[in-house]
């Protein structure tokens, strides 16, 4: 059963560079001031989280999210500060913690972590990793984190750090520990190694129908209750488009998400979005694109399904302008939030 009282809304930018109305792109610092300004937009109509995502190539404008969200932190009030992710795999969990507990500071206790092993892998070359070493790295590195978490000395060894020994890490945080997910792009190891230790999970639904990620959400309970770990709600981010016309919002999504896919697609041996996949996936599938009516009842139905805590929208995809995507962010908060809410009442009235 939903828990309507308590159901967050996110959204999340991975740092697309912003267009200009003629065409034209802007430069990676016009697009993290324009992340800036969404945020306090975002916290402004009272969404729940801001995430910020990691990548280190030029189709994105953030390589430093925490950056971003201390700038966003000075703006706000309320809204929850995010990763989106954070490449645990090819940072140091050390600098990672230090990080985001100035954060915290900054922000009064709205820091957020979202660990990940990286879907994008152009940061272990960059800081000097080996692919070949890619799940014993985040392994190594979350197991440190979460020494690290509970704000005690810590006394740690491995193969890809230095040791410590009774080592203190500072700041502490003003409540003690660091609001931490773990992103999952949906594997029972991933989900069984969140639970292990002791972690929210955020599941990336990207592609296909989003009940084919039942089981996992199942598995995750389940497992949690065989080995005596904390439960809590499940998250998930999906990417989405709004505008007011149908129309409108088909087109610029279609646009801006195949340009996107088929800019990473090309390393990853994707081949180019059809408009027949397109259009499946923002009926069935996993975009949510339309007018609010149209993304609040798909929305609804997905949390209802899976019985979710918490849904991000990843807005900004492509390179859309700072109107059409200012514009997404009101709709969101204004119109399809109160509406997802509206009807997951009715349902659960019938139930």
């Amino acid at each position: 059963m939903v828990d309507i009282d308590h159901l967050e809304f996110g959204l999340e930018t991975f740092g697309d560079i912003v267009a200009n109305e003629d065409g034209s792109l802007q430069t990676a610092a016009q697009s993290i001031r324009q992340i800036v300004r969404e945020g306090q937009l975002a916290d402004e109509l009272g969404l729940s989280v801001m995430g910020v995502g990691e990548h280190h190539r030029p189709d994105y404008s953030v390589s430093s999210p925490e950056t971003v969200l201390a700038s966003i932190a000075a703006v706000t009030k309320n809204i929850k500060l995010a990763t989106a992710v954070t490449v645990l795999s090819s940072d140091d969990p050390v600098r990672v913690y230090e990080r985001f507990a100035t954060l915290d500071a900054l922000s009064n206790g709205r820091a957020q972590v979202m660990l990940g092993r990286g879907s994008f892998t152009e940061s272990f070359p960059l800081f000097g990793y080996d692919l070949t070493d890619y799940d014993d790295l985040f392994n190594e590195k979350l197991g440190l984190y979460d020494l690290l978490r509970n704000e005690k000395p810590v006394t740690s060894s491995g193969k890809f750090r230095a040791s410590l020994k009774d080592q203190d890490v500072y700041p502490k945080t003003e409540h003690g520990k660091l609001e931490t997910y773990i992103g999952i792009g949906g594997s029972p190891e991933s989900i069984i190694r969140a639970v292990k230790v002791g972690y929210k999970v955020i599941i990336a639904i990207i592609g296909g129908q989003a009940s084919r990620f039942k089981p996992y959400i199942d598995l995750y309970h389940a497992a949690a209750q065989q080995l005596g770990k904390p439960e809590f709600p499940i998250a998930v981010h999906s990417h989405g488009f709004i505008a007011d016309d149908e129309d409108d919002a088909l087109e610029v999504a279609y646009k801006n998400i195949k340009a996107n896919f088929d800019r990473i697609g090309l390393t990853r041996g994707w081949a180019p979005m059809s408009r027949e996949q397109f259009d499946g996936e923002t009926k069935v599938g996993s975009f949510y694109v339309g007018t609010p009516e149209i993304v609040a009842q798909r929305m609804a139905r997905t949390i209802d399904q899976l019985g979710l805590g918490r849904f991000d929208i990843v807005y900004g995809a492509g390179n859309q302008t700072a109107a059409q995507r200012e514009r997404m962010i009101e709709l969101y908060g204004t119109k399809v939030v109160p509406r997802v809410k509206e009807i997951l009442a009715e349902t659960a009235a019938v139930k």
